[in-house]
């Protein structure tokens, strides 16, 4: 891919504390109104135009741009291998990276990007904007500048936030916690399972018992081998036996995300769990998520989830479901056997479940 690349003039040369790369795939932050009204991406070489505060900020700016913006909607496995590798042959020239994103699929890049960065210790920031930043009320100026706040802050020498996070509207939040819920509010982003990890206002207010420690000496580990292979299927009363059965008879198919009622509860009819028994034992792998925000799998509660764990299907714990599909997509490429995939899906590979989660 020809990125464009282009270093910001951000302050005298002295002044310079940090680095940080900024990677710009699109978004409504990247967007400006031109002159009939039109919303269009903007040179993002000329953003010291739109936030000429950034000039104060000591920070040495470098900017990556893809080379056409993509809307988030259109985000694929490619996009998540050029995201990760950007960082990974630019690890050891910056302090922090920050990666502009359109907020419709910010968390599946962010929990994807957790699973593929292994080893990471420097801050990977997403954030993006919910007005454009020519806008009079535009959330963009804060969330880009708080953004690049976090992935500069050092305590006793060493990265404060060492993981890949999502900040948006004041709340720094894990990446692969998150998840979209509004889409004409500033609070776009909520993290129910999982506390946050900042939160801005006169000061950056650090929760660091939350945030994943620092891990001395370890070297980060870059893997970009993605298997889509895999659907979601969301239960709803009503749902038939045709209706499963042909979503988990998809050629090809190898992993499937079942978003589940309450703490994983499903139909108890005798089709339902048959067509899900012979799905496990022809070697499809099924995790079981609930469907709340803020809900927690732990199958085996009531009577209608105890078949399901008899059955052979996995508890996702509290993970959510943009964690769970690419955690899925992940382990099925990097991992030579089911065994292995099975059993590391019900542990937290990257901090994206509770330890209490796989039961």
């Amino acid at each position: 891919m020809n990125y464009k690349i282009v270093r910001l003039n951000t302050s005298a040369k002295s002044d310079i504390t940090s680095s940080v790369l900024i990677i710009y795939t699109g978004g409504t932050l990247g967007m400006a109104y031109d002159d009939s009204g039109a919303l269009v991406p903007f040179n993002f070489g000329q953003i010291l135009e739109k936030v000429p505060s950034l000039t104060q900020m000591n920070i040495a700016i470098t900017v990556i741009s893809f080379p056409e913006p993509i809307d988030s909607s259109n985000v694929n496995m490619q996009h998540w291998v050029d995201m990760a590798y950007i960082i990974f042959e630019n690890y050891d020239s910056y302090d922090g990276f920050v990666i502009l994103h359109g907020t419709d699929t910010m968390a599946y890049s962010a929990s994807m990007l957790s699973y593929m960065l292994q080893g990471l210790s420097k801050p990977v920031i997403f954030t993006g904007a919910q007005l454009p930043i020519s806008a009079m009320r535009s959330d963009a100026r804060e969330n880009l500048m708080t953004s690049l706040e976090i992935a500069t802050a050092k305590a006793n020498g060493k990265p404060i936030v060492p993981e890949v996070c999502i900040f948006f509207n004041h709340m720094l939040l894990r990446g692969n916690r998150s998840k979209k819920v509004q889409s004409v509010h500033f609070d776009a982003f909520e993290s129910e399972n999982y506390p946050a990890l900042a939160e801005s206002g006169i000061v950056i207010d650090y929760n660091y018992a939350a945030i994943k420690p620092f891990e001395e000496g370890v070297k980060l580990r870059y893997s970009n081998k993605l298997d889509n292979h895999v659907v979601v299927v969301k239960l709803f009363p009503g749902i038939t036996a045709p209706v499963l059965d042909a979503c988990l008879a998809i050629e090809g198919l190898r992993g499937v995300v079942l978003e589940t009622f309450g703490s994983g509860n499903s139909p108890s009819e005798p089709w339902f769990l048959d067509i899900l028994e012979k799905a496990v034992k022809r070697g499809l792998i099924i995790l079981n998520v609930s469907q709340c925000n803020g809900g927690r799998v732990i199958q085996g509660r009531y009577q209608t989830s105890k078949d399901l764990l008899r059955i052979g299907i996995l508890s996702g714990g509290d993970i959510t479901t943009e964690a769970a599909v690419t955690k899925l997509m992940f382990l099925l490429g990097n991992e030579s056997s089911d065994a292995q995939i099975r059993r590391k899906l019900v542990m937290p590979i990257a901090g994206e479940m509770s330890l209490t989660g796989f039961a």
